[in-house]
């Protein structure tokens, strides 16, 4: 009866194993994808929880996900493709645009780029450009919004936006 058991115990653990050679290697990480192609899907978490680490590793609070100034990021980098143009004011001022897309800011601030394929990338320019750093490192910040835009009719081909806010605690 033991054998039996063992028997079937190992028969279950060789085909739970080999149910594995069967799947394909994990993708690539989420911050490496490719943003230079149509389709292709920028995921905010991860992007967060890299900007998070980034904070946490300078003694600030991590950021979240909103909805919102994700809105507002992603309008931004469509006008800044439209005008095929890297300008902070292409879809109209940071506060008008955030306060257009439902969220009242009692601080804001914006990173965008150009020309970088991946959210990496796009990380490590603003992250080695003092004026980005900064808002990256912006005390007060508790929530953010980014997109990536491609267009690829245009120099750089895909426009990136970050906006950094905290709400108004009126």
């Amino acid at each position: 009866m033991l054998r039996m058991i063992l028997a079937g115990a190992g028969l279950a653990l060789a085909l739970a194993l080999g149910g594995c050679a069967d799947r394909p290697p994990p993708d690539q990480p989420a911050f490496y994808l490719s943003m230079a192609h149509g389709g292709a899907k920028l995921d905010s978490a991860v992007a967060a929880s890299m900007i998070s680490g980034y904070r946490r590793n300078n003694g600030l609070d991590a950021v979240t996900v909103d909805p919102q100034l994700t809105a507002a990021a992603e309008a931004q980098s469509m006008a800044m493709a439209k005008q095929n143009k890297l300008d902070h004011n292409a879809g109209g001022t940071l506060i008008k645009r955030i306060k257009a897309a439902g969220f009242e800011p009692s601080l804001a601030v914006e990173n965008i780029s150009a020309g970088y394929h991946t959210l990496a990338e796009a990380f490590s320019g603003w992250r080695d450009s003092p004026p980005h750093r900064d808002n990256m490192l912006k005390k007060g910040v508790t929530r953010m919004g980014i997109a990536a835009t491609y267009a690829p009719n245009t120099k750089y081909k895909v426009f990136w936006t970050l906006i950094l806010a905290a709400p108004d605690a009126r």
